[in-house]
């Protein structure tokens, strides 16, 4: 029977959960309407009758005992502790429940009040992210804002070795290399304290420790969660042993081929310089005036490819050189060939790093190099001084610009720089066509040829 006051049962009516009072001997003396709706009994067939009716077989046994326990020492227990529960509608069926327990002091002894919520769409929802972690390719661990472990996966246990229950309750560095620990401490707190989003792969370098003590590299994200139970941290950890185990073989293979391309360099440069050596000596003997100049022009030529090489070989970049610094050592070597008198004629070089790819340097290069072999030869008759300026830019439209100026006494207006059939000025016409570029001639205060490369070819 129903041995509550009518306010009182007005009050269990009013409330938003199934409301169970039971007696000290388990007997239920009062519940409320959402108690009938949400175990489809009507309350004539639940009061007086033990409470066991609304639990699972399976759990009976057990409640009992459980239920003498508590009215022997009565206090409240807050809803949700933790605990698996379950409750039994009267069709049999089962489903998840919290409940929260008071003792109420009465004319009839001690009461116990019962609250029970069906957490049904909770535990579906639960199931779901279960599933989720589950299936993921990650390995998954959530911590608490003290460090210990809450929630992992399966892929966390075969990723360290170790069982479910060896990593729950358990502080976060326990899956930490030890020579880490005391930073990864400090880090952690600095992370609970400022929470934010880290992507996976943020540039820190950072290694796992499994249980057999074993080191291995992985990449973690990190995902504050706040919730009831406080602030959490979710960590996703990536396994990268078979990732770092390519980048290095890929290391290895472009360190095997730098190696490779830098010897090939090196041997073409050789190469090139024997056969200026040959040119040299065979020079030697040929008393033609004429032919022995020839024979100068072409070392020179051989001369400017072969430091491209030398460049590119004594570079840290094999796929591109300096150009800027390569226009300063070839006009040095032009100066010394010519025998040049450097109080005379002056050599400068303008610009800064511009860098180019070695199928753009050695065509660029050998129009440097007829340039400034025409300046040295006709700028400056009769002891001239002046000035040759070679400049180099980088535009902002992705152009290159290499320009070669003198202040020697220019070329004459009336002559046709496109009508001379001299070898050098042809070789820097069907150069400046293989590479795309284009060439123009300024005659003001001397003479002034600009290159300008398209960007495409400029690019390295």
């Amino acid at each position: 029977m129903n041995e509550l006051d009518p306010k009182t049962q007005a009050f269990l009516e009013a409330a938003p959960d199934a409301i169970v009072v039971v007696d000290h001997d388990g007997c239920i003396v009062a519940v409320n309407r959402l108690t009938e709706s949400m175990f489809r009994y009507p309350r004539e067939q639940l009061l007086g009758t033990h409470v066991e009716l609304l639990v699972p077989e399976r759990f009976r046994g057990r409640h009992v005992g459980d239920r003498q326990s508590y009215v022997d020492s009565p206090r409240t227990r807050p809803m949700g502790l933790g605990r698996d529960l379950w409750g039994r509608r009267s069709n049999g069926e089962e489903f998840p429940v919290q409940i929260s327990l008071s003792p109420i002091e009465t004319e009839h002894g001690t009461l116990v009040t019962s609250i029970i919520r069906d957490v049904t769409v909770q535990h579906q929802a639960e199931a779901r992210f279960r599933g989720l972690l589950e299936s993921a390719p990650d390995g998954i661990v959530v911590v608490d804002d003290t460090g210990h472990i809450i929630i992992v996966n399966s892929q966390t246990e075969r990723m360290f070795g170790y069982a479910r229950g060896e990593l729950l309750g358990r502080s976060i560095e326990i899956l930490v290399p030890y020579s880490a620990r005391t930073h990864h401490v400090s880090d952690r707190n600095s992370y609970i304290r400022d929470p934010h989003l880290r992507p996976m792969g943020a540039g820190r370098s950072l290694s796992g420790r499994r249980k057999d003590g074993s080191e291995f590299p992985v990449e973690i994200s990190l995902s504050p969660l706040q919730t009831e139970q406080g602030s959490l941290v979710m960590s996703i950890v990536r396994d990268i042993t078979e990732r770092r185990r390519a980048e290095e073989l890929i290391q290895a293979s472009l360190r095997e081929k730098e190696a490779l391309l830098r010897e090939i360099h090196h041997r073409v440069k050789n190469n090139l310089q024997v056969t200026s050596s040959l040119l040299r000596l065979q020079a030697g003997v040929i008393e033609n005036p004429a032919a022995r100049e020839v024979f100068a022009e072409t070392q020179n030529r051989i001369r400017s490819m072969a430091l491209v090489h030398e460049k590119l070989y004594q570079s840290t970049n094999l796929s591109a050189i300096d150009f800027t610094e390569y226009v300063k050592t070839l006009g040095e070597l032009l100066f010394k060939s010519f025998a040049v008198d450097t109080n005379r004629i002056v050599y400068r070089v303008e610009g800064t790093v511009m860098l180019l790819s070695i199928d753009a340097a050695v065509p660029c290069g050998l129009i440097v190099n007829e340039l400034l072999s025409n300046a040295l030869k006709h700028a400056f008759p009769n002891l001239r001084k002046g000035t040759i300026t070679v400049s180099t830019a980088n535009n902002a439209d992705g152009t290159r610009t290499v320009a070669v100026h003198d202040d020697g006494v220019g070329l004459p207006d009336q002559l046709n720089v496109e009508a001379l059939s001299t070898l050098g000025l042809q070789l820097v016409r069907g150069l400046v066509q293989q590479i795309d570029a284009t060439i123009a001639i300024e005659r003001n205060g001397g003479t002034a040829f600009r290159i300008v490369l398209p960007e495409e070819r400029a690019r390295t």
